[in-house]
C-alpha cells in the first residue's frame, strides 16, 4: 500500500494512536490542543473526519464503546505503524510556513500612525509574553516531574522534545516586538525595527 496520499494529519493521528494507545477522536483533540496545537495549526475537525479515510486503508480500526456514548474508538494496526516508521525515515524537506497576523499589519505600518505602530507592538507582547509564560510553566514542570505512564507521554514528549523551540520563538518574539515598540516613536520605526540580537545600525551595514 503506497502512503503518499497520506496527509500530515494521517500522521498526526498515527503517531498518536501509536503512542497513547486506543483513542477516541476527542481524546486526540485534547492532546493536540495541550501539545501540539503550540506549533502545527490545523482544522481539529479533521481529526473526526480523517479517520474513516485511515480505516479504509487499514491503517487504523475503528470500534464502539459498549456502553456509554458509545464514542468511536480507534487503534493503531500493524500496517499503520509500518506507514508511520516510513514516514518518519523520510526527513521533511519543506520550507517552513510562517502566517503571523502582527507581521502583516507591521509590514504595512509605514501607511499608518506610529500609535498605531506602538498599539499593534503593545498588542504583540501582551500575545507573545503570556505565551512564553506558559512555556516557561512547561518547562518548569518537566523538570519537576518525572516519567508517567500511558496518558501522559505526548504531554512529555512536547514538553522534551519541542517546547525547547517554543521557548526560543516566543524569547526571539518578544524581543522582536520590544525593539518595535521602542522604535514606533522614532524616524526610522516604520522600516527598520530590530530583529533579536540585530541592532538597527548593525542592519543598516549590511
Amino acid at each position: 500500500m503506497s502512503t503518499e496520499r497520506l496527509t500530515p494529519t494521517a500522521y498526526l493521528i498515527l503517531g498518536l494512536l501509536a503512542r497513547e494507545g486506543p483513542s477516541t477522536p476527542y481524546a486526540l483533540e485534547r492532546q493536540v490542543a495541550a501539545t501540539l496545537g503550540n506549533f502545527w495549526s490545523f482544522q481539529h475537525t479533521l481529526l473526526y473526519k480523517e479517520p474513516p479515510r485511515l480505516a479504509a486503508l487499514g491503517l487504523v480500526t475503528e470500534t464502539r464503546e459498549p456502553e456509554g456514548r458509545r464514542r468511536r474508538v480507534l487503534t493503531i494496526t500493524p500496517a499503520g505503524v509500518v506507514a508511520l516508521a516510513a514516514w518518519l525515515e523520510r526527513p521533511a524537506v519543506a520550507p517552513t510556513e510562517l502566517r503571523d497576523v502582527g507581521l502583516l499589519q507591521l509590514f504595512f505600518m509605514d501607511l499608518a500612525s506610529d500609535d498605531a505602530r506602538l498599539r499593534l507592538a503593545q498588542a504583540q507582547l501582551t500575545t507573545h509574553r503570556a505565551k512564553l509564560a506558559a512555556y516557561e510553566g512547561d518547562a518548569r514542570l518537566e523538570r519537576r516531574q518525572g516519567r508517567s505512564g500511558h496518558g501522559l507521554r505526548t504531554v512529555e514528549h512536547w514538553r522534551g522534545a519541542t517546547l525547547p523551540m517554543g521557548l526560543l520563538y516566543e524569547q526571539a518574539a518578544v524581543e522582536f516586538w520590544t525593539s518595535v515598540a521602542d522604535n514606533a516613536a522614532g524616524p526610522d520605526a516604520a522600516s527598520e525595527p530590530s530583529a533579536p540580537g540585530v541592532t538597527v545600525g548593525a542592519q543598516r551595514g549590511r
